[in-house]
């Protein structure tokens, strides 16, 4: 009967697989429960944790007053349904980011396989027939409770993880150490961190060989990550972008890779909810400049009344940057936006200095200026600057410019915050023809969040002719804000998955259409 029971159950493991891929894909978009984020992901979304298809299995519970051979069969014939179903669905499902198998979770994956290994184990050392409805219960249970079992093996692998962590740590910090002539570069903010470090590779590779970290690697696993993979001996400069959702990450990244030079971009309101106040943003901000020593140097924002008023506790030679404040090292003035680029004048030591670039928006001005403020300090003329603008790339999913066909998507995909999003609305502004946004709203905002977004909502009104709301529980506040606005609602659609944006743009395409997708939010955040 015990062998019988395991061939009826390969529904059921068919199941916990499928289960199994979701949760994990949830766990690690959640940092692998990090500040108990999956458990806060799991609070806020019961539909998809509890609300499954095999939640019915309690119906097993009146099991007890049917025959085994019948129970067995319906338990089997039960799962087989549930498997097709949860397939289907997730063969439907949106995936921005599939789950990336990497080596944690491999170990994940063994750990979990562990604990089932065990309930059969047990099982199978405790067999009697008459409790085969316990058994098919308990299996029941722990397919249901897939979610948790993930959870249970990412707290049971919590000391493994620690070891491999502390081991590439030892082995990232022993090669930058070995590398005593290639000093570090941190940049951090609450946004324009990815940018400014693009444009800063860019600029600095004018007469050196900079390397910037790849991709969205800003998190201290992030760097030991390329260090140890992608750092070489033959780079002049290694630009650590720094990412943190709390107070004391950036303080951890510094320690690890010792920056000289640091630029803080500005302190907004990214992550409100994980640091808890703006303050803490600010003091966590901070950090970097504070770790860089008495011979380092520092670009900070004059035009940031956050940057202004905070209390330095070093030394450091700060080089201020700005566009309104006048008493700043480095500001630009005479400031033109198209939709075909930006240019701008440097006032600096009483020269001025024309530059040009094909990125687009306000805010890209300052990210340029940051990085012109610090090649300069480090030797590359303002001529060669002037040229190595003009040669900046575009950074991909911020403020890109492509084309859908024959429309014109304007891509802040990895943009999420107050500031950034209403620069992106003056970038759709200037665009000719039909504007349409595309947006999920913000995230993270704590408290504020409402109102950040209701405020979103009422300047896209000012800008869109027409507005897709991807997701109808998060876009609630940008919603009222165009209603407040009195924007017509047959111009608002809501969508709960942003593949059927672009159809629904093509529908609403004209002549000269221009496309702004703003935000693309995490799989965590599907509301389908």
């Amino acid at each position: 009967m015990f062998i019988k029971l395991l061939g009826l159950s390969i529904p059921c493991l068919i199941v916990i697989i499928l289960k199994s891929k979701k949760a994990l894909h949830m766990l690690q978009q959640n940092w692998y429960n990090e500040g108990g984020r999956y458990i806060h992901w799991i609070v806020k979304n019961p539909k998809k944790v509890f609300l499954t298809p095999d939640l019915l299995f309690f119906l097993f519970l009146i099991g007890m007053v049917i025959d085994q051979e019948i129970l067995l069969f319906l338990f089997f014939l039960f799962y087989a349904v549930v498997a097709l179903l949860i397939y289907q669905a997730m063969k439907k499902e949106q995936t921005k980011k599939p789950l990336v198998v990497t080596k944690r979770v491999r170990r994940l994956i063994y750990t979990t396989l562990l604990c089932y290994f065990l309930i059969f184990l047990i099982i199978g050392l405790t067999f009697k027939t008459a409790n085969i409805y316990l058994y098919i219960t308990t299996l029941g249970l722990a397919c249901y409770m897939q979610y948790f079992i993930i959870w249970l093996a990412n707290i049971i692998n919590k000391p493994i993880e620690k070891f491999v962590f502390y081991y590439y740590k030892r082995k990232a910090v022993k090669k930058l150490s070995s590398m005593t002539n290639m000093p570090v570069i941190g940049i951090t903010g609450s946004y324009g961190k990815t940018s400014s470090k693009n444009i800063l590779a860019d600029l600095l590779n004018v007469r050196y060989n900079a390397f910037p970290t790849p991709k969205n690697f800003n998190t201290t696993y992030g760097l030991i990550n390329t260090i140890n993979n992608y750092l070489d001996k033959f780079n002049d400069y290694f630009i650590a972008e720094m990412g943190a959702f709390k107070r004391g990450e950036i303080k951890e990244i510094c320690d690890l890779v010792k920056p000289k030079y640091g630029i803080l971009t500005c302190v907004g309101t990214a992550h409100l909810e994980s640091f808890g106040s703006r303050e803490n943003i600010q003091k966590g901000k901070f950090e970097l400049i504070e770790s860089l020593p008495s011979d380092g140097i520092g670009i900070l924002n004059g035009d940031d009344p956050y940057q202004r008023s905070y209390k330095r506790k070093n030394n450091c030679k700060i080089v201020w940057i700005g566009i309104d404040s006048e008493d700043v090292d480095l500001r630009a003035i005479n400031i033109q936006l198209s939709h075909k680029g930006t240019s701008f004048d440097c006032i600096v030591d009483n020269k001025k200095y024309h530059f040009e670039t094909k990125l687009l928006g306000k805010s890209n001005v300052y990210n340029i200026l940051a990085s012109i403020a610090l090649g300069r300090e480090l030797g590359i003329s303002m001529d060669q600057l002037i040229i190595g603008v003009k040669k900046v790339n575009v950074i991909e999913h911020r403020l890109e410019l492509k084309k859908y066909g024959n429309i014109n998507i304007i891509d802040d995909a990895y943009n999420s915050n107050p500031v950034g999003s209403k620069m992106a609305l003056e970038v759709l502004s200037m665009m000719p023809g039909k504007k349409i946004v595309v947006t999920p709203g913000m995230i993270e905002l704590g408290p504020e969040e409402y109102e950040y977004n209701k405020t979103f909502g009422e300047q896209i009104a000012e800008v869109a002719s027409d507005v897709i709301l991807v997701g109808e529980t998060q876009t609630k506040a940008i919603y009222d804000g165009l209603i407040n606005k009195k924007f017509e609602k047959e111009n608002i659609h809501i969508i709960n998955d942003v593949k059927q944006a672009f159809p629904m743009m093509q529908k609403l395409q004209e002549k000269e259409t221009y496309v702004l997708l703003e935000n693309d939010l995490p799989d965590i955040f599907n509301e389908k």
